[in-house]
């Protein structure tokens, strides 16, 4: 039995979900656009929920790169999100969003503010990563990328495979000395679906220099993760700290509340900073948003208190959550190519 299959505290873990991805989790669609080579080295990923889901963010690093982060806060009116934006870029990925706006917008979907189908303002929190060295200069994500990308997860539709490594908004993406990934995850919670999705661009390593194992590795599930065994004659240097970020969106399919939400975020930051070493840096923006889209009521739970209680059951998605987060950047950094000058882990460690 690997550490994946463990009890995890009581948790009712029970294994990943049928694809190990955050569509497992009901209503939650994503779509990716980028464009990779002629100078271009970025994209954009939109986890698209049609029906609207309670949402909520925490930012953790000391360079973040947001847009409506405030309306979820707890005490702001707007309760459901219909999109969350993770883009490439830096600042000027942010536009990306504009374009997911306009998608959704013209689906009619968002927070209704008149009487008629199409009177809605979408709610479209963005997250972007720094990646403008894997470019040429000029060359980023702009709203063209996220229509596309919100195009691209409707045509996916429910339940479809994510595609992970240099794709969406981890294609200019790095990490430490290698090159980061899209990853994502899930793991089955009692009657719960959590799933997580990592743009993985980190100042830290994910992985150990000394053995090539990341750091998250023994969070995974029995054969979860294809590792090397050898330690390779020329390890790539770590640069200088540059501007990073790593951004990602934690889903669960409960019915929670905004602030219930909020720890889902908080908790999945954990897991990021279980999977890179150091996290949360000054020179990180990272940011993780949590999704609940309300298909399955919170089902109370014997707790530390004694009587079942709801927070017993929130601090079981809260656990797993974290795990889910760290193994979908374990995911992120396995799935990446090599792009340019910035050599996978694949191509440093041995194919996988």
């Amino acid at each position: 039995m690997g550490a994946g299959d463990a009890d995890r505290g009581d948790h009712r873990v029970s294994g990943p979900g049928p694809r190990n991805a955050i569509t497992d989790v009901a209503g939650v669609l994503v779509g990716q656009h980028h464009r990779l080579g002629d100078g271009w080295a970025t994209g954009t990923t939109v986890v698209l929920v049609p029906d609207g889901a309670v949402g909520a963010v925490d930012g953790r690093g000391g360079a973040p790169g947001t847009r409506e982060t405030d309306l979820l806060d707890p005490a702001n009116l707007v309760q459901q999100v219909q999109a969350v934006c993770l883009s490439g870029g830096s600042a000027y990925g942010l536009a990306a969003a504009d374009g997911v706006m306009r998608w959704l917008g013209e689906h009619n979907l968002g927070f209704r503010v008149g009487a008629r189908p199409h009177e809605v303002v979408p709610i479209v929190p963005a997250a972007v990563l720094f990646d403008l060295p894997m470019s040429e200069w000029g060359n980023r994500p702009d709203a063209e990328f996220g229509r596309a990308a919100c195009q691209a997860a409707f045509d996916a539709g429910p339940g479809a495979q994510v595609e992970q490594g240099c794709v969406g908004a981890g294609t200019g993406a790095r990490t430490g000395s290698l090159k980061g990934g899209v990853g994502t995850a899930s793991v089955l919670v009692g009657e719960h679906t959590v799933g997580a999705l990592a743009a993985v661009n980190a100042v830290g390593e994910a992985a150990d220099p000394a053995t090539g194992r990341p750091w998250a590795a023994d969070l995974g599930f029995d054969g979860e993760f294809a590792l090397p065994s050898a330690r390779p004659a020329d390890l790539p240097q770590a640069k200088e700290s540059r501007l990073n970020t790593t951004i990602g969106v934690v889903a669960v399919d409960a019915e929670l509340t905004k602030a219930e939400c909020r720890r889902l975020a908080m908790a999945a930051q954990d897991g990021l900073a279980r999977a890179v070493r150091p996290a949360h840096s000054m020179f990180d923006g990272d940011t993780v948003f949590a999704l609940a889209t309300g298909a399955r009521p919170l089902t109370e739970a014997a707790g530390v208190i004694g009587d079942p209680t709801r927070a017993a059951a929130l601090d079981r998605l809260c656990a797993a959550a974290a795990d889910a987060f760290a193994r979908a950047m374990v995911h992120g950094l396995l799935a990446a190519t090599t792009v340019g000058e910035v050599r996978a882990y694949r191509d440093v460690w041995g194919q996988l």
